[in-house]
C-alpha cells in the first residue's frame, strides 16, 4: 500500500498547520488536529451549494464564496453563472491559492483561470462586512460547521452580528449557504432571527450512498 505523500504545508493565521497530501491520485487538505478539511474524493455537497442557493442566476449575478478549498464550489458556481456574472472568492491563506494554481487546479478544471473569477486573498468576513445588497448568494465553506470553526475568528460568521451582515450584503431574495459536516440543532433558529427563511439540506458527499453532509440555507426575505 502506498503511503500518503505530504506535498506542502502552511501555518494558518491562528498558528495551526494545514497539510496538502496525496495518495494514488487523491488529494487531501488536512488540519493539524488530524481531520480532513477537504478531499478530492468527496465533494458532492460542495458541488451542490450554488444550485441550492442560486439555481437560476440573473444576468450580471455576483456570488461570494468563502473558502477556496479545492475549487469545487467555485467550479459549480461558474458552471451556473451567466457570461457576465462574477464569482468573488475570499481565501485567507495564500498557500491554498498557490495549491489551486498548482496541483489542485486540474481537479476542478482550473476555475481560477476563468475571467469571471475575482480572487481576494483575505478574510471573507471583511468582504461581508463591506457589502450592502451586493451579492445574489453567499456560499460559506470555511469551517466544519457553525459550531466547528477551523479558527476562532470564524465564529463571528455564525453569530447574530455576522448573520446580520450577511443578510445586509445580499440582494433581496438572495441566499446564504453554510456548509456543515453535521446537522446542528438551533442554527435554523439563528438564521430565522437574522431575517432569513431557513431550510436544511442533507447532501451526499460522494455517490448516492455513504457519508452525507449538511448545507444550511437562509434566503433573504
Amino acid at each position: 500500500m502506498k503511503p500518503w505523500e505530504i506535498l506542502d504545508s502552511t501555518v494558518t493565521p491562528d498558528g495551526s498547520t494545514l497539510e496538502l497530501r496525496r495518495h494514488d491520485g487523491e488529494y487531501v487538505i488536512r488540519a493539524e488536529a488530524g481531520y480532513d478539511l477537504m478531499t478530492s474524493r468527496m465533494h458532492g455537497s460542495e458541488d451542490a451549494m450554488m444550485s441550492l442557493a442560486c439555481p437560476n442566476p440573473r444576468p450580471g449575478a455576483r456570488v461570494l464564496i468563502g473558502g477556496l478549498g479545492m475549487g469545487y464550489t467555485l467550479r459549480a458556481t461558474l458552471d451556473l453563472l451567466p457570461p457576465d456574472g462574477c464569482a468573488v472568492v475570499g481565501e485567507l491563506n495564500p498557500k491554498v491559492v498557490e495549491w489551486n494554481e498548482g496541483p489542485l487546479g486540474p481537479l476542478a478544471g482550473n476555475p481560477l483561470d476563468d475571467p469571471r473569477t475575482e480572487l481576494i486573498v483575505g478574510d471573507v468576513a471583511n468582504i461581508i462586512r463591506r457589502g450592502v445588497q451586493e451579492f445574489d448568494a453567499i456560499l460559506l465553506d470555511v469551517d466544519n460547521g457553525p459550531k466547528a470553526p477551523t479558527q476562532k475568528g470564524n465564529l463571528w460568521l455564525y453569530k447574530p452580528a455576522g448573520l446580520a451582515a450577511a443578510h445586509r450584503a445580499l440582494n433581496p431574495g438572495g441566499a446564504l449557504a453554510v456548509w456543515s459536516v453535521d446537522n446542528e440543532v438551533g442554527f435554523e433558529r439563528q438564521l430565522r432571527s437574522a431575517g432569513f427563511t431557513p431550510t436544511t439540506h442533507e447532501v451526499a458527499a460522494h455517490g448516492k450512498r455513504g457519508k452525507r453532509h449538511i448545507v444550511f440555507l437562509g434566503r433573504r426575505r
